[in-house]
């Protein structure tokens, strides 16, 4: 499982184009956000102070968990070809059993995932430094590693739920060019969730990827958000969490980082269950 695991780990990286259009999404995200969005932020939040920080380590935290999702999609691009090209029968009348290549697509999936959030987060905190944010300290990166690990264990396993049905290319491109479109709405990068209509809010506070940006806005935020609203009122460090969707509310009720902690955990093991059910029903036809 391991050594399949490093084939499709280094047939990933050879593949440049493959990279570039696993990290798209996040590109035309920073894209919007430098030339278009953070002017439209910088005029909105004019009154509060080191506003740039914060709204560069708002839209930051948002890219991890967007990057968690499309780089896992790309990886498992690799499983799609392989199914298309026909290369799989090869490896089904090979001594691998049919768990060690589910696992190595998984493993392999799952390391391209956490590496490239890793990657995103180093530039993008070199972006914050170039606009005069400073650098996350030790802890909170370790913090932040530990979400990576969680977010992309998560997505690896959607992810692979959906990609579980495809066996073309061109379906596959379809899905990831979908994906990649909405990604950026269903976790409030292009429209903070206070902002999005009531009906639209929900489906945002029960999709879990939104949960894992959630968790990465309290941990990157921690610190510009307590220079930002020193001395104002809970009441508007509050009001303003929730509309920046650093927070979730249904009703009276405040989403605990705990909670979204194991919505993570439980969506991991649900899409994992249905996805190894499905490959094995697919293989047994």
């Amino acid at each position: 499982m391991i050594n399949f695991a490093k084939r499709n780990f280094k047939i990933f990286f050879k593949d440049k184009s493959a990279v570039f259009f696993s990290l798209l999404s996040v590109l035309i995200i920073i894209g919007l956000y430098a030339l278009f969005l953070s002017d439209v932020f910088a005029s909105e939040m004019s009154d509060i102070p080191n506003a740039r920080f914060l709204m560069d380590s708002w839209i930051v935290a948002g890219l991890l968990a967007v990057t968690s999702i499309t780089s896992t999609m790309g990886a498992f691009g690799i499983m799609v070809d392989d199914k298309a090209k026909k290369i799989v029968k090869d490896f089904n009348s090979s001594p691998v059993t049919q768990k060690e290549i589910a696992g190595g697509y998984i493993l392999g999936a799952f390391a391209i995932g956490v590496i490239m959030c890793l990657i995103a987060l180093a530039f993008t905190e070199l972006y914050i430094v170039a606009n005069g944010g400073s650098f996350i300290s030790f802890f909170t990166f370790i913090k932040v590693t530990g979400l990576i690990i969680l977010s992309t264990f998560s997505g690896t396993s959607m992810v692979l739920f959906v990609v579980s049905f495809f066996k073309s290319i061109n379906a596959f491109a379809t899905a990831s060019t979908i994906v990649g479109t909405l990604i950026g709405f269903l976790t409030g990068i292009y429209l903070p969730v206070g902002q999005l209509p009531d009906a639209v809010q929900i489906i945002v506070k029960v999709f879990p990827v939104s949960h894992a940006a959630a968790l990465f806005r309290q941990v990157m935020m921690e610190v510009p958000l307590s220079k930002s609203f020193e001395g104002a009122p809970a009441g508007a460090v509050e009001e303003f969490e929730q509309l920046m969707g650093v927070t979730f509310k249904f009703g009276e009720t405040e989403v605990s980082s705990t909670a979204s902690i194991f919505v993570l955990l439980i969506t991991a093991v649900l899409f994992y269950g249905l996805s190894i059910l499905n490959l094995s029903r697919k293989t047994k036809r």
